[in-house]
Parts: structure tokens; C-alpha cells; sequence
């Protein structure tokens, strides 16, 4: 397998269905994860990314969060903050990025404003990169 392809089929996107929001009224009888879930699989879904739909990423008190993991050799990010109608894309688009990464780090001034911001922890790979 080709090693771009490999990386590719690791992306996995986590997207806690049982998130909400303080003193937030839905808008139908969806919570906003399951909606933000909902959503992002309507949409034109990156080659090698998975969606997941997880049912609790212990992050209750700031909105919907999702996870980017990928493979033992990546790290593992975790976003909060989400909102289910406006970051679908954005979330998509950072897929991607995290995707084609080679170490599941997104330089810094690439990565969408909104992972910037709102990165909630960044987890090391299981297998860490030998030293030369």
C-alpha cells in the first residue's frame, strides 16, 4: 500500500452525537452533536477519512466536540466548540489537512481559525518517531 494511501485510510473523524450546549434550545428534538453529525455526513466526505459517531467525549460543558485520531502514529486532537450549522465545512477541510499530515500535526498558520482556538487536547501517538 502505497504510504499516502495508508495515511489516508487511518483518518478517522469522532463526533460526539451526545453533545449540547448550556441554556441552548434545539431546534428540533436533536441534541446539537447528533445534529453536527448529521450534517457532516451529508457532505462530500474527504477520501480515507471515517466518520464516527461517538456517544460521549466527556466535554459537555463547551458545545460539540469532535476528535481527529489517525492511526497509531499520529496524534490524536480533540476540538470543542463546534457549531453544528456553520463549522461542517471547516471540520471537513482540517480533516483533510490532518489527513495528509504526515505526524497528525497541522502547521499552525494552516490549520482552520477555528482549530486554533479551540483545541482541547492533543493526545501523542501511541508509537512515537525514532530519533536519528
Amino acid at each position: 500500500m502505497e504510504k499516502n494511501a495508508k495515511r489516508q485510510s487511518e483518518t478517522e473523524l469522532l463526533v460526539c452525537i451526545k453533545c449540547k450546549r448550556p441554556h441552548a434550545v434545539p431546534s428540533d428534538s436533536r441534541r446539537p452533536g447528533q445534529a453536527l453529525f448529521d450534517r457532516i455526513t451529508t457532505l462530500q466526505t474527504p477520501d480515507g477519512v471515517k466518520i464516527t459517531a461517538v456517544e460521549c467525549l466527556q466535554n459537555c460543558d463547551h458545545g460539540c466536540t469532535i476528535a481527529l485520531r489517525g492511526g497509531s502514529s499520529k496524534w490524536t486532537y480533540v476540538f470543542a466548540n463546534v457549531d453544528e450549522t456553520a463549522h461542517p465545512e471547516v471540520i471537513l477541510a482540517g480533516a483533510r489537512q490532518y489527513r495528509d499530515s504526515t505526524d497528525g500535526i497541522i502547521p499552525w498558520r494552516e490549520r482552520p481559525d477555528h482549530f486554533k482556538r479551540n483545541c482541547v487536547a492533543r493526545i501523542p501517538p501511541v508509537v512515537q518517531p525514532q530519533e536519528t
